[in-house]
């Protein structure tokens, strides 16, 4: 043999030989050394976990009639990770599931497309590796047709699941109180450690705003696991193992359905009728507070949306007009959120700071047509002067200059312009006192604190806007002088004097706010948690929606108690005084032509009328008030921003609540007795709610 063909062979001998040991050793590395991990790791390709859902607890009125509850329904996923692996990124499986549902690829495609800065609604505001819904009304042979062609639906799931319902029990809407439900982000996910993803839909949701945000953690309950044999292809031969998931527990409210539809009813009227009487009628907001407790029984804003719009993925249009100031923010409740000058109803305040400060609670006073101030006058509504008067008429006639004279005299012995270093402000202190310029401490997201402005908020306001009025006391305001020269020429030459001086607490400042103009700002619940006060002795509140949560079997978990109330501190015979001025107002006073046809000697309603002036806009129109006069137990406010006068707008849907609660139309009172229930709604052992009790 040809030694160099030899020496060719032996090197070929070596080669496979070496090829034959690395192989053993792969197999043996393999087998033996970590055949226990593979061994585990080709088991799980036959077993998938899939996180069961739990159903999430129902909210309920005082009664146990539903606000939100929930629907079984088919709800088709799509995962949008397996979708990304394809090689066409899924335009195929969704063409085929577009031709099964109905609808067509492009909207699939939205509907699963990621949320961000640029992309327009719908999309998928969760996290990208959760299963997206895209359809909640699937027909059952769609379904079905789906989970029998896995193959051709791969990343596609059809389940029966829990999705959230709006009933509008008693036409009850209630959609700023009650909140709604939106997928975890990738960012939240994160953060919660300890939450399983699901492999549907429903328990990632979670409470964005109102009573779903509030009480997120009773209401969502513990998702289960159920870990499932797959083949080859995906398709499920049996459950290996499965640990069920508990349902979420129900919050239970003080919110009567039948009083909040009343009072959403109400202030639609009252927006109504502003708008008929040619006001914009903008916005509003209705409050039922019960002042011995600080239960809220109904709460209302305006404008309104249907919450059934965030299920299924929110439109574009939708979502904008929710957000945008064009279609007036519905998505903000006027109630806790809205910020408005009170006008008169602040007057309650006012009358109190003034006694304290050393002004004669049974003292005559002059109520002139107006009266000056630095040279300004400040007159009465309309001008209207009522000659000398007690302090208990001008409650009742609404009378301004009074307390235009309280404010001025107070301002000069606190310095004016130049204050000592503890200016007495007792204006500032007896508002705050009252709860204005705080929040309420209510449960839910998102209350503002209203504002009650004094020296030290001038100073801050001063030194964050002095740049820009320095500047426009030069230039003045292009876009306001193009349409109204005289309104720009007014506008540069306030923009100077802030420039200039406006860290200074001018008198003209102390005079508005003690009618509740200029700055002051509050909160219709901050009006009717004063005014509850009032009624009740010296009681500030703290308002509460929940009354308690029930695990579905009906085991109470844990009453909500409002906290204890706060001492007012306001001497018990002001509030006396001012209770009984109160009560002449629907009766003798400035609300006695929306009060005219109504039983006074059957409920007796004490109150106050408000038109707030808003530079630029009709008149914020407010009625705040409380019944039965003698047995103080509701307080209720009403408020219709650019509407004209509280007596006019706000007084007589405050009246139209009162009728409801009391059955003073048809007989048929929303709260029987003029009271919350005393005991809890039943929940039956097999989850469903005794209503009996209910009128």
């Amino acid at each position: 043999m040809n030694p160099r063909t030899h020496t060719r062979l032996v090197i070929l001998h070596v080669l496979v030989i070496t090829l034959m040991l690395v192989l053993v050793g792969r197999l043996w590395n393999l087998q033996v050394v970590n055949g226990e991990h593979y061994r585990q790791i080709a088991s799980e390709n036959r077993v998938r976990d899939i996180v069961v859902p739990a159903v999430r607890g129902q909210i309920l009125d005082v009664y146990g009639r539903p606000l939100v509850h929930n629907r079984v329904a088919l709800v088709v996923s799509v995962d949008r990770t397996t979708l990304m692996r394809q090689r066409d990124r899924g335009r195929a499986v969704l063409t085929r599931l577009a031709a099964v549902l109905g609808t067509t690829r492009t909207a699939l495609e939205q509907k699963t497309r990621l949320c961000g800065p640029t992309v327009s609604r719908p999309c998928w505001p969760g996290s990208p590796f959760q299963p997206i819904p895209v359809e909640d009304k699937t027909d059952p042979k769609a379904a079905l047709q789906i989970m029998e062609r896995r193959e051709d639906f791969p990343g596609v799931s059809a389940q029966l699941q829990s999705v959230r319902d709006y009933p509008r029990t008693e036409g009850a809407v209630a959609a700023q109180t009650l909140g709604y439900l939106q997928p975890l982000t990738q960012e939240e996910l994160d953060r919660r450690t300890g939450l399983k993803v699901t492999g549907f839909s429903g328990v990632d949701l979670v409470g964005r705003d109102g009573l779903e945000a509030a009480y997120d953690a009773d209401l969502r309950g513990r998702s289960g696991v159920r870990k499932v044999k797959v083949d080859a292809q995906g398709r499920v031969t049996g459950i290996a193992v499965e640990e069920p998931s508990v349902p979420g527990s129900h919050l239970v409210t003080s919110i009567d359905a039948k009083v909040q539809a009343a009072v959403e009813r109400a202030i639609a009227g009252a927006v109504a009728e502003a708008r008929k009487q040619g006001k914009k009628g903008s916005s509003a907001a209705g409050v039922v507070l019960d002042v011995q407790t600080g239960r809220v029984v109904a709460l209302a804003s305006l404008p309104t949306y249907d919450p059934a719009v965030w299920i299924g993925g929110i439109s574009q249009q939708e979502y904008v007009r929710l957000l945008g100031k064009s279609q007036g923010e519905p998505l903000i409740s006027r109630a806790i959120a809205g910020q408005f000058a009170p006008g008169s109803t602040f007057k309650i305040s006012s009358l109190a700071a003034a006694v304290a400060d050393g002004y004669p609670l049974n003292g005559i006073y002059p109520c002139p047509g107006s009266y000056s101030v630095g040279g300004r006058a400040f007159t009465n509504f309309r001008g209207v002067g009522h000659g000398m008067i007690n302090l208990h008429k001008a409650l009742v006639v609404s009378c301004d200059t009074i307390f235009y004279k309280f404010a001025y005299e107070q301002w000069l012995r606190d310095g004016g312009n130049n204050p000592g270093k503890a200016p007495k402000d007792p204006m500032v202190r007896t508002a705050r006192k009252f709860g204005f310029g705080d929040q309420t401490g209510i449960d839910l997201p998102g209350e503002s604190p209203g504002r009650i402005p004094d020296r030290a908020w001038k100073q801050a306001y001063w030194e964050a806007t002095r740049k820009a009025d320095c500047k426009a006391a030069k230039t003045g305001y292009p876009e306001i002088a193009r349409t109204d020269p005289k309104r720009n020429d007014y506008m540069k030459k306030l923009a100077h004097e802030n420039c200039v001086e406006g860290f200074k607490w001018h008198a003209a400042e102390s005079v508005n706010l003690s009618v509740g103009q200029g700055n002051v700002l509050v909160t219709p619940l901050q009006l009717a948690r004063a005014y509850a006060a009032v009624a009740n002795g010296g009681k500030l509140v703290t308002p509460r929606l929940g009354l308690a949560v029930i695990r579905p079997d009906g085991t109470v978990v844990r009453r909500i108690e409002p906290p204890k109330p706060r001492k007012l501190d306001v001497d018990p015979k002001v509030l006396a005084y001012m209770r009984n001025a109160l009560a002449k107002v629907p009766s003798e006073g400035t609300a006695g032509g929306a009060f005219g046809e109504f039983d006074l000697k059957k409920v007796a309603v004490a109150g106050k009328t408000g038109t707030a002036e808003v530079w630029g806009k009709d008149d914020t129109a407010w009625f705040a008030s409380y019944a039965p006069a003698d047995k103080p137990r509701f307080a209720i406010v009403a408020m219709v921003t650019e509407a004209g006068t509280g007596g006019a707008i706000s007084a007589p849907a405050v009246r139209q609540i009162y009728e409801a609660i009391y059955g003073m139309k048809d007989g048929k009172p929303a709260l029987p007795g003029g009271r919350l229930p005393d005991k809890l709604p039943k929940v039956r052992p097999d989850g469903t709610v005794d209503l009996s009790a209910a009128p």
